[in-house]
């Protein structure tokens, strides 16, 4: 049995030439991946504030309900702005009767005076009465159209598109001008990385990063590009964020293992279908004139490309130009 394996080895190591694919070593610079964690956060998380203070009369969102902008989120409403309504609304039923008398007493004024029955400062009195009660009437409705802009605007708008974080009040809760009534994150998450500052060199916009996709609950290996790097370095790390299609749109703070580029080095990459492994040792095929014999090779890393999704790093065994052949 051990002879038909050792004749089986050699006939392997001597077999002629196969009709096959063929790859030219070359070797290449190739980025020296470190592994960092980031985390799926979005770009923006927007405070929705109230616009007045008074008491919230209905809320109509919860946590992790995903809002349109400019939907409508909350409303609050304030007593004493219906109560002011209501005394302006008196006020400017008073003014349009003195307005109405001021009218009426003009009219009065003028027919007199044009048959010369009273003086032209009697005329006069009664033109500027009627202007006074004019503009007192004017700036009411004026005051009423401020209170009713001011009621308009318990309204609690969504200020962008996302996914509704925290909610840190209730229907009844009292709250001031200002004060937050929900927090958004803005849609298209991102995966923010906090990488070691002495890997910042090497990092920079439009960089390629690799996530391992299982996380995600796919397979294979996922490409993304850091789109932006922070000038502020916090607690020793470089923050950047990078752009990776099928992060979802609802879990914030998952945290995920990702690769970037920590340099470069000159490295042979082959797919990894151009490798074989027998007896627990990895042979490639390389083609030596019109023969076709296996080499032993020392694997590396399986460093996924997105044009390459095999990419295997071969360590020893292979040099430039050598020509490979697909088993």
């Amino acid at each position: 049995m051990r002879g038909r394996m050792l004749i089986a080895a050699l006939l392997a190591l001597s077999r002629p030439a196969l009709a096959a694919d063929t790859l030219v070593v070359e070797p290449k610079l190739v980025a020296d991946e470190k592994a960092v964690f980031a985390t799926v956060e979005s770009a923006n998380i927007v405070p929705a504030r109230a616009r007045i203070g008074g008491t919230v009369a209905e809320l109509s969102v919860k946590e992790g309900d995903k809002v349109e902008q400019g939907q409508v989120i909350a409303t609050v409403g304030d007593e004493k702005l219906v109560l002011q309504l209501k005394s302006l609304d008196a006020q400017i039923a008073g003014l349009e009767a003195q307005l109405a008398q001021a009218q009426s007493d003009l009219s009065r004024a003028e027919d007199l005076f044009s048959k010369g029955t009273i003086p032209k400062t009697r005329l006069d009195e009664a033109r500027t009465a009627f202007n006074v009660a004019t503009n007192a009437q004017r700036a009411r409705v004026a005051e009423r159209s401020v209170v009713e802009q001011q009621l308009s605007e318990g309204k609690v708008l969504a200020p962008t598109g996302g996914r509704v974080l925290q909610v840190p009040v209730t229907a009844g809760t009292v709250i001031l001008a200002g004060e937050p009534v929900a927090r958004i994150a803005e849609q298209n998450f991102v995966l923010r990385l906090r990488v070691p500052e002495r890997h910042a060199r090497f990092l920079k916009a439009g960089d390629p990063v690799r996530v391992d996709s299982e996380e995600l609950g796919a397979n294979g290996a996922k490409f993304g590009t850091i789109k932006l790097v922070y000038p502020q370095i916090e607690d020793g790390r470089v923050v950047a964020d990078a752009q990776v299609s099928g992060l979802g749109d609802y879990f914030v703070g998952e945290r995920i293992r990702v690769w970037v580029s920590g340099g470069e080095r000159e490295s042979v990459i082959i797919p990894g279908a151009f490798v074989t492994t027998r007896f627990g040792i990895d042979y490639a095929q390389l083609r030596k004139g019109n023969d076709v014999i296996d080499v032993p090779v020392q694997r590396g890393r399986v460093q996924p490309r997105p044009d390459m999704p095999d990419a295997l790093e071969i360590l020893s065994g292979l040099k430039a130009g050598d020509v490979l052949v697909h088993p």
